[in-house]
């Protein structure tokens, strides 16, 4: 039963790290479009969105990293709480340049030039997000690990930051709502930095830890 216990995480393990895998090859992609075109037309709700993305490289492959060492329990254990402060301070850094830059934007009332390719990115973002949060939350319920919850938690807040992305993207292409594109990244501000701090606290780490009692 043991041996079959073991065969059968393993089995989860390669799973989760064809996950990160195609979590960094996504998030790499959609980074570089995003920063990209929001650096073309002046959206900083798109380059936040693009960083954000690339965050997301960064916890995938501290992920992949985590579960290079799945068999040692107690290195496995020390990797969670490193994955999940090294993911937090990223993101709280993150909402350190939003809310600057947003804050300039809205001051010097700049308005960003429309951004098709945006537009498609974030719809495509809204339906590769959901299906790949809800595999990364069987394989961290199949490991007891709160560095995938966290992640699967981080790739589902992707699915909101996007759904926010495409809201201020289509005011500001179809009606001029030039205040539109600045707001739109202060509301991804809070999401952003609640994920960052719970992950420093390693809250995360917690309530993987209370799911599995």
């Amino acid at each position: 039963m043991a041996e079959t216990a073991i065969l059968e995480r393993a089995a989860v393990v390669r799973r989760g790290r064809r996950l990160e895998y195609f979590t960094i090859a996504w998030n790499a992609l959609e980074g570089l479009v995003a920063v990209i075109a929001g650096a073309l037309t002046g959206s900083i709700s798109l380059v936040g969105f693009g960083i954000d993305s690339f965050i997301e490289v960064t916890s995938g492959a501290v992920l992949l990293w985590r579960m290079s060492v799945d068999a040692d329990v107690q290195r496995r254990e020390g990797n969670e709480r490193r994955a999940l402060k090294i993911v937090g301070g990223c993101f709280l850094a993150l909402t350190a340049y939003i809310t600057y830059e947003s804050a300039m934007d809205l001051w010097a009332k700049k308005a960003p030039e429309p951004s098709i390719p945006g537009i498609i990115l974030a719809c495509i973002s809204l339906i590769v997000m959901p299906l790949l949060s809800r595999a990364k939350r069987k394989v961290g319920r199949a490991l007891g690990s709160a560095a995938m919850h966290a992640d699967a938690k981080q790739t589902e807040f992707c699915t909101y930051l996007s759904a926010i992305l495409l809201a201020g993207l289509l005011l500001n292409t179809l009606f001029g709502v030039w205040w539109a594109d600045p707001v739109a990244a202060l509301i991804m501000v809070p999401i952003i930095a609640k994920e960052g701090i719970e992950g420093l606290q390693g809250k995360a780490c917690e309530e993987c830890c209370a799911g599995d009692h």
